[in-house]
């Protein structure tokens, strides 16, 4: 056994170790939101094994069988799909190692095993990502069943007998909850590699993540149908952000998306993944709580283990009507950033900061606002800044910023980027602000171009009650190299009687679990937020269903752990110590509190 080999071996079997952590409800144990490829047994996952002669036909009509590529040391199949975001991810990835072994006796063929995908959806996805490996749809899943497919992004390499000589993940740059700027384990080229030189593979198997499969059919029964209740749900929780031209990566507006989504959609309800949301529910009620129910959730997680039943089509819902344009309604003044920013289809992409100046003649009061990029689908988050005027009366209120710790003015998340204050409430806007647009962008495989804009309506009149947004922040903190649940702890004064209305934390990808106390004067505490499982793929704020009171005087401690180990798989780099960093690669502590003065 190689050096190399147990590296991998101790990394996958570490980042494994963690893939199961205890939620918030006793007994119920939820997977992590961070998954790798792990090393799997490869006896049971058809290694050395003869694959059938399988036939096919592919997009353009063109018949085949697996034999055909005799000749060749090496065949290479690779499953995918038009809406698995990994899958989307890969694709430059796929092209670059097809361009890569082109001359090197070795056939590529990508298989599409998804139901509800048809062939002219496989063309468009063949356009849209430059594939030139043969494109081959199965939607009945036959190659699929006989090869024992697990999920998208699994790939499988044969040698010129048909003999299966590695199954996994094609590396581990992307994974369930996270992305690294490079692979640190190449296995797919390292398994072809080996096979070409006539070696044994290394790594024979691992679990590719991706999204889900399950190929065999089981018989749909019970009282729970799509029409009379399925549908609602998904409705009511999944097509906001699921639908053509938003952000979610594959429609679910019919039944049959659901359908051949099903599998992954268990996995991720049955972990409380989906829909995104990570209170601790023993502490605080929040108006916007994304959460299933219970008793939805067990409906959906039921319906689907019945085999999704149909049921009677008279028992359907209307269809959903969603708002076209601005949730907010027609915004009265409509800002954006002066030139669209190319995202590439692959690669890092640094944080964008970039400066757009207001030019109203007076202060201003915001009533409601929302955030709207252009290409929805590469944003994880845009953040704005506001920089009051140094001749601005109000300029002291202002203290100096350093990475967005003063002059958070509004957020955007995917599914997340409107706000609407109660009549009487304001945020405060000077005269002559200039605003910083923070943008960070997630390359999803195809490159596109992005332009975000904020859109206003602002108070009729000044409001009784201006919000305010403080950040609870540290930033003289050091995570040692291979911790994996160092503490940070932040504070926050009140100088005057405060109401907090919202609350949103803010970590990068050593985050794991935040958490705002409140301790009054009198002594007594109020836990205000608590996050067991922090997901830096959703920045999400967080309003209290009834604003909570705290006298002046009250200290706001917010305390957020972070795995700076070789458990977590979005760590950049276990070996390094970390510190304060507005990159991603680099760290921050901020719990941004939104609150307004208990007296006027």
């Amino acid at each position: 056994m190689s050096l190399k080999y147990l590296s991998i071996c101790l990394l996958l079997g570490l980042a494994t170790a963690a893939g199961v952590v205890l939620s918030q409800d006793a007994g119920d144990e939820l997977e992590d939101v961070r998954q790798a490829p792990r090393l799997v047994d490869p006896r049971a996952h058809n290694i050395g094994r003869l694959i059938p002669d399988l036939e096919f036909t592919d997009t353009e009509g063109k018949a085949g069988k697996l034999s055909d590529y005799k000749d060749k040391q090496a065949l290479v199949i690779l499953v995918t799909n038009k809406g698995c975001p990994i899958c989307k991810k890969y694709a430059p990835v796929i092209n670059e190692i097809v361009e890569a072994y082109s001359g090197k006796n070795v056939a590529f063929l990508l298989l599409n095993p998804m139901e509800n995908e048809s062939v002219d959806e496989c063309k468009d996805a063949i356009g849209r990502y430059g594939f030139t490996a043969r494109y081959v749809p199965d939607p009945k899943g036959v190659i699929a069943k006989a090869l024992k497919v697990n999920s998208t992004g699994d790939c499988f390499v044969l040698d010129s007998a048909r003999t299966l000589r590695y199954r996994g993940a094609v590396s581990d740059q992307f994974g369930l909850g996270y992305n690294l700027d490079e692979p640190r384990f190449n296995y797919l080229t390292d398994a072809i590699d080996s096979v070409l030189a006539g070696r044994n593979v290394e790594v024979p198997a691992t679990w590719a993540p991706g999204c889900l499969l399950e190929l065999e059919a089981v018989a749909a029964s019970g009282e729970i149908t799509w029409h009379n209740r399925v549908s609602r749900i998904v409705q009511d929780n999944c097509q906001e952000c699921h639908r053509a031209g938003e952000n979610g990566p594959f429609e679910l507006m019919t039944y049959a998306d659901v359908k051949a989504n099903r599998t992954m959609i268990k996995r991720q309800v049955k972990n409380k993944l989906m829909p995104p949301w990570f209170a601790n529910p023993e502490h605080g009620e929040f108006s916007n709580d994304r959460s299933l129910s219970d008793e939805d959730r067990e409906a959906l997680l039921g319906w689907i283990e019945n085999g999704c039943p149909e049921g009677d089509a008279k028992d359907a819902p209307l269809p959903r009507k969603f708002t076209e344009g601005w949730k907010i309604g027609e915004p009265e003044s409509v800002l954006q950033i002066a030139e669209p920013i190319t995202v590439p289809a692959k690669g890092k992409v640094e944080y964008q900061y970039v400066k757009v100046k207001t030019s109203f003649d007076e202060d201003k009061w915001v009533q409601a606002m929302e955030i709207r990029p252009s290409a929805p689908q590469v944003v994880h988050h845009v953040l704005i800044f506001l920089k009051y005027p140094r001749n601005h009366p109000r300029a002291s209120e202002q203290p100096d910023d350093r990475g967005g710790l003063a002059g958070y003015f509004m957020g955007m998340v995917p599914g997340q980027g409107e706000i609407v204050f109660p009549e009487g409430m304001g945020k405060f806007l000077p005269k002559g602000a200039e605003m910083t647009f923070q943008i960070h962008y997630t390359p999803n495989g195809e490159e596109v171009q992005d332009q975000p804009r904020l859109g206003m309506i602002f108070c009729k009149e000044k409001p009784k009650k201006e919000v305010t947004t403080t950040g609870v922040s540290n930033v003289f903190f050091e995570i040692p190299a291979g911790a994996d649940n160092h503490e940070v702890k932040a504070i926050h004064v009140a100088q005057q009687d405060m109401r907090v209305l919202s609350l949103m934390p803010h970590m990068h990808v050593r985050g794991k679990a935040y958490k705002y106390v409140a301790k009054l004067p009198s002594g007594e505490e109020i836990t205000l937020l608590d996050i067991p499982r922090y997901d830096f793929n959703w920045q999400l704020v967080y309003v209290l269903r009834e604003p909570i009171d705290l006298p002046k005087g009250s200290k706001i401690y917010a305390t957020g752990w972070y795995d700076n180990s070789d458990k977590n798989p979005a760590n950049p780099d276990p070996t390094k110590k970390v510190g304060f960093g507005e990159q991603t690669w680099q760290e921050m502590q901020i719990g941004y509190v939104n609150w307004i003065p208990v007296k006027d």
